[in-house]
């Protein structure tokens, strides 16, 4: 399995300005930082979302917007859950295929992300699930700033090697029910090798939300990234004068 993220350099990324907390929250102005998560009918979304609720709701401010065909099925669960005040949740009904609304049409996903920002304030951080798609689902650019693609070992040690947008190009890819693997005859090292073939230095992520209920590891690339956006947040409020570039 990969390195924690807060110490792979093998993974490209920037490091936060000098000077720049990483922790302290985005000013008011700042668009919150926006985190796709996508993939496969019963791959683990929502519950990769009410892992990430359980992690960050004392410590972000924290927006949630579901995506469903003809029901709010998804914001309905995280709700019952209890993993976060049900007025930072919004969900969608996108009356067509799943990707089309995070992708093509993005309209009534950022409209909810408003809804949130007009009833809440500020946020840090925004989550976008989207409804259950297949491996060529993305998210529009304009939507939202990272993805994280999931897919679950029940599905075969076969699914990184098929490829697709999804796995190949997500800025993070969630390998997730790992604690099943024996019981579906996947082998988590061939999903590794084939992961590292398919992604290059694009960071994976094994994980079992059974095992790890605040889904620390990908938790912990989400804060990675937060702190990256607000260094560049703060940095585009702060140019750099004229002649010391």
């Amino acid at each position: 399995m990969r390195p924690e993220f807060d110490h792979d350099e093998s993974v490209p990324h920037t490091h936060p300005e000098p000077g720049v907390d990483p922790h302290a929250p985005l000013p008011a102005a700042a668009r919150a930082l926006r985190v796709g998560i996508g993939g496969p009918v019963g791959s683990g979304k929502t519950a990769l979302v009410a892992a990430l609720c359980r992690a960050f709701a004392d410590e972000l401010r924290l927006g949630v917007v579901t995506n469903d065909i003809y029901t709010t099925e998804d914001a309905d669960f995280l709700k019952r859950a209890g993993v976060l005040d049900p007025a930072r949740i919004r969900a969608v009904e996108t009356g067509c295929c799943p990707h089309t609304a995070i992708r093509d049409d993005i309209g009534a996903n950022l409209d909810a992300i408003d809804e949130l920002i007009e009833a809440l304030g500020p946020l840090d951080l925004v989550l976008v699930e989207s409804g259950g798609d297949n491996l060529t689902a993305t998210f529009s650019r304009g939507l939202v700033d990272r993805q994280i693609f999931v897919v679950d070992v029940a599905g075969g040690d076969k699914v990184p090697r098929k490829g697709g947008p999804g796995v190949t190009a997500a800025d993070l890819l969630v390998i997730n029910k790992t604690d099943l693997a024996s019981m579906v005859g996947a082998d988590l090292s061939v999903m590794d090798r084939d992961a590292r073939a398919r992604r290059g230095d694009l960071p994976t992520v094994f994980q079992s939300i059974t095992e790890d209920p605040l889904a620390t590891r990908v938790a912990g690339w989400i804060r990675h990234e937060l702190a990256h956006h607000r260094s560049a947040t703060a940095h585009a409020d702060h140019p750099v004068p004229a002649g010391q570039a």
